[in-house]
């Protein structure tokens, strides 16, 4: 007998769907390559890692805030995040970014939630991501 036979007769079906959440995260290559032209592969790196290591500081800070109840910490952190992804080429994670400040903004609780747990997932493959692209040249 099926799921659907089961309801059909009345009986107590239990059926529980796991939804896979896969990001596609692609950074903006072009980003990185004006970047490294303008300052220098040394100065480059710098900066590029002095935004991976504050990325991943804020992102933990918003979560740590988003536990906590304090949205407006977490709306500085997100709000922060924006330029920094921005500077170094996660176009994604600097929108989906926007968006949790937009939900902080709107009151909108179950939004929030959503697109909290969004930005964590970006957040975690955007930051991969740029570790896989750290032997290739500018």
């Amino acid at each position: 007998m099926g799921a659907d036979d089961a309801w059909a007769a009345g009986e107590n079906v239990e059926q529980v769907t796991l939804l896979k959440q896969n990001e596609y995260v692609r950074l903006d290559a072009s980003q990185l390559t004006a970047l490294y032209h303008q300052l220098g592969e040394a100065d480059a790196e710098d900066i590029v890692c002095r935004a991976l290591e504050e990325l991943a500081a804020r992102l933990s800070h918003a979560e740590r805030c988003y536990r906590e109840g304090r949205l407006a910490d977490m709306r500085k952190s997100s709000r922060s995040l924006i330029a920094i992804a921005d500077q170094i080429g996660m176009r994604l994670l600097a929108q989906v970014a926007g968006d949790v400040t937009g939900c902080i903004d709107s009151g909108d609780h179950g939004a929030l939630a959503a697109t909290f747990a969004r930005l964590l997932r970006i957040g975690e493959r955007s930051l991969c991501e740029i570790w896989d692209l750290q032997d290739l040249p500018f």
